[in-house]
């Protein structure tokens, strides 16, 4: 495991406090590990996924996972976590399928989901936090429990970006190797604060290759024996006719007409290209998904081999260490709940710079903003 440091900060009276970071929505533990990096101390995660318990303590100790809604949390609760003398720190990343472009169109106010973002404001009003970060998707923005949330903030002295254009993160610009963007908002009490500027330019964005390329072979069903996590969903036959008539970047329109799905021939298929399709070695995968285990689900086939991506190469992709265990020791790997966890979680990358940013903030608040 990585070394954890812990960060301390001198406040006005010179006492010596330490940041102490609390993750809601923790899932497997990516915005944590992310955290952990960039020497931020994080003491515990909130999930109600129970399959997320063991990644998320195995990987991260000495924080603790807690199998509770934010529904029934308070921020009385919460602050017994935060040593006296702490900066106290809440990170969230609410589920995000209510919000996502792929549910656009539907009745998404009438999910439950819906109400988790302002339980979060909620627990910011109840926690009294000094610094708090939010992430997800984009489309968030256009909703009006964001604004709700921003306005939470103001209300209770945060600082934070007013330009939304500011807030949405295309994570190679920090070193993740996907085609993914992200609303991300730091907020604090004690001064402005802004995401760090990004730290990759487009001629030095980390590309498919810079992280899969060097993975052990494997065909489609086939599980490595040195890594569990690194299997393939097993392609029925044809499948593999399909794939192996597939372009890195390509799309089912580079098949023969016979292996074309009917509801692709279809002139409503005809607008949905970027299923069955080929990952590119020189550019940043597509967006990890919790589907990103099928090869119909995506473009998630992999360059070269005739297969999907493995578990493990998604869980890299979205830049978790590459011996990140999911699964407990003689576990079941089941591809439905470890895709979930992947394609749920914070990118460790974009945890990290969440983390660095806090950091430089409180080593001199009076430069950000």
């Amino acid at each position: 495991m990585p070394h954890q440091r812990t960060t301390r900060r001198t406040t006005e009276n010179g006492k010596r406090t330490r940041i102490v970071a609390t993750d809601i929505f923790c899932g497997a533990g990516g915005l944590t590990r992310g955290l952990l990096d960039a020497g931020i101390e994080v003491v515990a995660g909130y999930d109600v996924d129970e399959a997320c318990q063991f990644p998320y303590e195995h990987n991260n100790s000495p924080a603790k996972f807690r199998n509770e809604s934010v529904t029934d949390m308070t921020g009385k609760g919460l602050a017994k976590l935060f040593p006296k003398d702490s900066i106290r720190v809440l990170v969230g990343c609410a589920p995000c399928q209510t919000f996502s472009k792929y549910t656009q169109g539907l009745d998404n106010e009438g999910d439950p989901k819906w109400t988790l973002l302002n339980d979060f404001g909620r627990l910011v009003r109840e926690l009294q936090p000094d610094i708090v970060s939010m992430e997800n998707v984009p489309e968030l923005q256009r909703y009006s429990v964001f604004d709700e949330f921003l306005a939470t903030l103001a209300a209770e002295g945060f600082h934070f970006s007013k330009d939304a254009e500011k807030r949405v993160v295309y994570c190679p610009d920090y070193g993740i190797p996907q085609h993914r963007s992200r609303v991300v908002v730091v907020a604090s009490r004690l001064g402005p604060i802004e995401l760090i500027p990004p730290t990759h330019a487009p001629d030095k964005y980390r590309k498919v290759s810079d992280v899969l390329r060097s993975l052990p072979t494997l065909e489609s069903g086939e599980e490595h024996p040195d890594d569990p996590m690194h299997r393939t969903s097993k392609l029925s036959p044809l499948n593999l006719r399909r794939i192996r008539h597939s372009n890195p970047g390509g799309t089912w329109r580079d098949w023969p007409r016979k292996l074309v799905a009917k509801c692709h021939r279809e002139k409503t298929g005809k607008t949905y290209p970027s299923v069955y399709g080929r990952m590119e070695w020189d550019k940043p995968s597509p967006t990890i998904t919790t589907q990103f285990f099928g090869f119909g689900n995506g473009r998630f086939g992999h360059p070269e081999q005739d297969r999907a991506i493995s578990l493990r190469e998604g869980a890299i992709l979205q830049s978790f260490p590459k011996d990140y265990k999911f699964v407990k020791p003689k576990g079941e790997y089941c591809f439905k709940t470890i895709g979930r966890m992947i394609g749920n979680a914070v990118p460790v990358r974009l945890g990290e710079i969440v983390g660095k940013t806090i950091r430089s903030h409180l080593e001199n608040p009076e430069s950000k903003g």
